[in-house]
């Protein structure tokens, strides 16, 4: 059985039910922010998949007690939190169902969205299950997404978040790159495969950069945290193909509070 065939077998299943994933501006002290209330809008990456403890009432969202919102929010006594990231959140499903808790009194915003938008789950599944030329095919397809359609979300969610939170401080976070790049790994996606993965990364992070910048937000980026514990490093603070199947691809405990946390505390 080629290596190929072995983990497209042993990834089928969790493929098929694989969670979807789920700039600049003037830093405020953490104790100005926490003199307001504080809002974690987002997908995943926010709400904390793959970190466990899931909180009892946040049912599909998997929202951890283990995710970088309520580690910092347990830090910094904010005057009020809501936390409302939800797996598998896309820039219009952020938009229409999570900006209701924002009002005049939010001094202090976080979000991450933008990979649901251009199929993060079907990009994995393509280049997990497919061949190397369908993996790049997709990954080609996604970028092809970020440049030309993304935008324009992103700016509508922004737009959004800025009326309904007029006074806030908005932190937009990146994602991290997944591979560690001749790395570890001896079974799985090619080096070509994970270099084109990691590519498109640096790309979507660039265009949430941009349109974060324009609307007058702070972007954070994850990469310099992560590096050293993307998968294939031998310390990885993501996981790969695994069950609990929503957890694949996304950060581990370690990778909420030694990659998010650092990253948004460093700007807030």
């Amino acid at each position: 059985m080629s290596v190929r065939r072995f983990w497209a077998s042993l990834s089928t299943l969790a493929l098929a039910a694989v969670a979807a994933l789920g700039v600049a501006g003037t830093a405020v002290a953490a104790d100005s922010a926490a003199a307001g209330g504080y809002v974690a809008l987002g997908d995943s990456y926010s709400s904390g998949v793959g970190a466990g403890d899931y909180l009892p009432d946040s049912g599909d969202c998997r929202r951890s007690a283990n995710a970088y919102p309520q580690l910092w929010a347990a830090a910094n006594s904010p005057t009020s939190f809501a936390f409302v990231a939800c797996s598998g959140a896309t820039t219009s499903s952020v938009a229409s169902g999570q900006l209701g808790v924002l009002d005049a009194s939010t001094a202090l915003v976080s979000v991450t969205a933008g990979g649901n938008d251009v199929g993060f789950a079907d990009v994995m599944q393509d280049c997990v299950l497919g061949s190397e030329a369908t993996c790049i095919s997709s990954v080609n397809a996604a970028v092809a997404e970020m440049n030309n359609s993304l935008p324009g979300s992103l700016d509508s969610l922004y737009a959004g978040i800025r009326a309904g939170a007029p006074s806030a401080q908005v932190v937009v976070l990146g994602y991290p790159r997944f591979y560690q790049l001749s790395g570890s790994c001896i079974a799985g996606l090619t080096e070509a495969e994970r270099a084109a993965i990691n590519d498109a990364s640096d790309v979507l992070n660039g265009v949430l950069a941009k349109r974060a910048a324009d609307a007058g937000f702070t972007f954070s980026s994850v990469v310099d945290e992560f590096t050293g514990h993307e998968l294939c490093s031998g310390d990885a603070w993501l996981h790969s193909v695994t069950v609990p199947v929503q957890n694949s691809y996304h950060p581990t405990v370690a990778g909420q509070s030694g990659g998010y946390l650092p990253a948004f505390r460093s700007v807030v």
